[in-house]
């Protein structure tokens, strides 16, 4: 069997199939995970779905910003904008099955590979979440995306603010935070206070901001970590982290990694993609 992370799609569905083309994925041997951002803004994120839905348990997804904006848009929480291509989805046929499916998906996924765990999520982690803490937080938030109150906290998602984690949070103050440090974050302070206004490269921090993984002290810092989300980053392969979105969307690759006996056994895997959108 192997395993497989695979950096965000966003509704580029020939690319993806031939990237699964080019790892030789077999659903009978392998498992792939997709670490978020699965729709929109490229051509076909209904395709995306299906094939994902088709594949069951042998290829693993969660949720990213993107994925959640879908949500947003079908429940009338938020209005599509002129960037979005979320139709293929908004007026499909099966339109309730993709929908009901993808709020079924986390926010945060381990896999246990060799007596090593690899923690997955789409965009980034607080400074004092450990693993554990991650995995819980965001099954909060995937409690309430099956449950019935998801129109009422889709109204209530949006927003920047709490811009720290504390315990002490409840509600959707709570839901806000955690839903914002897994799809949403690139930099924070050293102190863990969020920020949602830069979307440079890590090597252009704001002053006073760190990339999140570079924050002092984190305490995922001892847990190999795959996430997505920051495609002006790009590719990043270091011992405890890797960063998987390369810009499919854009014009860019999409790319996976094979781990090999060991998750510090890496092959980085990846197809150019047709530019859906340019950026800006």
């Amino acid at each position: 069997m192997a395993l497989y992370c695979i950096g965000d799609i966003q509704g580029c569905d020939a690319a993806l199939g031939r990237l699964l083309d080019t790892i030789g994925f077999s659903a009978s041997r392998d498992t792939v995970y997709l670490l978020g951002d699965l729709v929109n803004r490229g051509p076909d994120s209904a395709a995306v779905l299906r094939r994902c839905m088709r594949h069951g348990d042998t290829i693993r997804c969660l949720l990213g910003n993107h994925d959640l904006h879908l949500l947003a848009a079908a429940h009338g929480a938020r209005k599509p904008s002129r960037r979005d291509t979320l139709g293929t989805v908004l007026e499909a046929p099966d339109r309730d099955a993709l929908l009901g499916w993808v709020r079924q998906q986390p926010l945060a996924r381990a896999h246990e590979h060799a007596g090593q765990t690899l923690l997955m999520v789409h965009a980034g982690v607080l400074p004092a979440w450990s693993a554990a803490d991650t995995l819980a937080y965001a099954d909060e938030v995937h409690v309430v995306l099956r449950s019935p109150g998801l129109p009422d906290f889709l109204q209530a998602m949006y927003g920047n603010t709490p811009d720290h984690w504390s315990d002490d949070l409840t509600g959707v103050d709570r839901l806000r935070v955690i839903v914002n440090a897994l799809t949403r974050l690139r930099f924070c302070s050293a102190d863990g206070v969020m920020d949602f206004e830069s979307t440079e490269s890590a090597s252009a921090a704001p002053p006073g901001l760190l990339p999140w993984f570079d924050v002092p002290g984190r305490s995922t810092a001892g847990t190999l970590m795959a996430f997505g989300h920051w495609s002006t980053l790009g590719w990043l392969n270091r011992s405890d982290l890797l960063g998987l979105d390369t810009g499919c969307v854009w014009g860019g690759c999409l790319s996976a990694v094979r781990f090999g006996a060991t998750l510090a056994e890496r092959e980085l895997l990846q197809v150019h993609c047709e530019q859906a959108q340019a950026p800006g």
